[in-house]
């Protein structure tokens, strides 16, 4: 009979737990569409070292072969002759030129090696990178760089000067990509660099930005490449207003196209199984901006449907306005789904 008793208990305790289990299953089932959702709006995760790798010397390159060697032999006479004119004996004069040629040489060489090259261009790209999601203020950042070492470690590793290069599979899961970059003096010899940067993504995609500049600069120039290429409005893309879901499709030609007319638009987007936007979505989403899934109006005109024309700088009594009430130029306009 107590065995009886301790069984039946057993099996209570069973049915306890494994409705315990379901109720933990069902959770998680009823969660997974918002971790769906939130997991859609993560920021690309990019490994945190950029290495760099230095190329041809353009500016050398130049040197040698902007001139053939009769030239460069004339220009080398040519500045003996000068100090024989001075008063310095031919020997001496000879002296000075080889040593005035073999500093320069000496100088170049020293400048051009490269040493913390790609720290600098490194550092001087996330600043950059930082500073326009700072100014910019998007409410989601698309592309960020994730940390994967223990702080101890990281610290450990900058006191002893070592940069982060250990990448094992576990962490490539999380990972979106990598950026490398390649710099060279560019040709014009005025201090400039010749700055490339790719990103390889793990699904086989592939960017590049290029720019050129003095080493402490020229990496505003590609972060505002990287902020703007992967921050700005895609077509097509969705976008919630209130409870539906409107899609921005764009044209048949770019994501935002010039028009001559309205009906014009009208017809392009028709052929896309879309629409031109109504007054209030044309709004909202200006109001989104184009760092947000939006589309920003600026001075520009843009066609609306019947006909009629939105010009946000005329806006009394109203920016919707007939086309003979506005003289400019080529109409603005994207299609839309919803």
């Amino acid at each position: 009979m107590q065995a009886l008793a301790l069984e039946s208990a057993t099996l209570a305790k069973g049915r306890t737990a494994l409705g315990s289990l379901l109720c933990w299953m069902l959770l998680a089932v009823s969660l997974e569409p918002s971790l769906a959702i939130a997991q859609t709006v993560r920021p690309l995760q990019i490994w945190p070292t950029i290495p760099f790798v230095r190329g041809k010397d353009l500016c050398q390159y130049q040197e040698s072969y902007a001139k053939n060697k009769n030239e460069q032999s004339q220009a080398m006479l040519q500045n003996v002759v000068s100090l024989i004119r001075e008063g310095a004996k031919e020997a001496v004069a000879f002296g000075i030129v080889q040593a005035m040629d073999e500093m320069e040489n000496t100088n170049r060489a020293q400048a051009v090696a490269g040493l913390g090259m790609d720290v600098l261009l490194e550092g001087s790209f996330k600043a950059n990178l930082d500073a326009y999601y700072r100014d910019m203020q998007p409410a989601q950042r698309r592309v960020g760089f994730f940390n994967p070492m223990p702080l101890t470690q990281l610290v450990r590793g900058l006191r002893e000067q070592k940069r982060q290069g250990y990448l094992d599979d576990k962490l490539v899961r999380d990972l979106y990509g990598i950026f490398w970059g390649t710099y060279s003096f560019a040709q014009d010899c005025n201090g400039q660099v010749l700055v490339t940067m790719h990103l390889e993504g793990k699904d086989g995609s592939t960017y590049n930005f290029q720019g050129q500049g003095l080493p402490q600069s020229v990496m505003q120039n590609i972060a505002g490449q990287v902020f703007e290429y992967f921050q700005k409005t895609k077509f097509p893309s969705k976008v919630t207003l209130g409870s539906s879901i409107l899609e921005l499709v764009g044209t048949p030609s770019a994501p935002i196209a010039h028009t001559p007319d309205s009906a014009s638009a009208e017809r392009a987007c028709k052929k896309l199984n879309a629409r031109l936007p109504t007054v209030e979505e044309l709004e909202f989403l200006a109001a989104m901006g184009d760092w947000n899934g939006g589309v920003s109006l600026r001075s520009d005109l843009w066609a609306l449907q019947g006909g009629m024309v939105y010009a946000p700088d005329l806006r009394n009594p109203s920016p919707v306005r007939t086309a003979e009430e506005v003289r400019g130029p080529d109409l603005h306009f994207y299609c839309v789904r919803g």
